[in-house]
């Protein structure tokens, strides 16, 4: 099973980030506009999302709640008709919420830097570091903490969860 590991934080300067980014990235940056909807499952997370009319991503994933590098395990299957895959999850689980965003997607290495602009909830930074067959998660902690460090990201601005988890979480 694929696995990263991944780092979330609060941004406050969201030009300044993406410069920082941009001066980091291996390639131009790609914009994506993203729509999740996270369904009740008994085990870790499945949500679907939809990245266009006739493209999307079935994600399911699992990985500890907390503010420091976590290293996270994942599937992902895609599709170019998110109507039927919503017909078919709908039929059988209930939905959690949906999370609408902005994601501004740049590649250093191994690792995706996300820096998203969410609904409801203001903008953050999400760093995955693509962990190869035999790379430890130690390993991936190590590039997620230099990443950081060069981004300027704080302790203090790094979160647990999932957006999902912010949106249901009284303000």
């Amino acid at each position: 099973m694929p696995r990263n590991v991944e780092i979330k934080a609060r941004v406050h300067d969201f030009a300044g980030l993406k410069r920082k980014a941009e001066a980091l990235a291996d390639a131009p940056v790609k914009v994506l506009d993203q729509l999740d909807t996270f369904y009740i499952t008994p085990r870790g997370r499945l949500k679907l999302r939809v990245l266009g009319p006739d493209c999307c991503e079935l994600i399911q994933y699992a990985r500890a709640d907390e503010s420091t590098a976590k290293t996270s395990t994942y599937e992902i299957v895609r599709s170019d008709d998110p109507a039927a895959f919503s017909r078919i999850l709908e039929s059988a689980l209930p939905i959690r919420g949906v999370v609408t965003k902005r994601r501004h997607l740049y590649l250093v290495g191994p690792t995706r830097i996300h820096l998203d602009e969410v609904e409801g909830l203001g903008t953050f930074m999400e760093l995955e570091v693509v962990l190869s067959k035999g790379q430890t998660p130690e390993y991936g902690e190590a590039i997620a903490n230099d990443l950081m460090m060069k981004l300027g990201i704080q302790d203090d601005d790094l979160i647990s969860g999932a957006y999902i988890d912010l949106l249901e979480t009284p303000a």
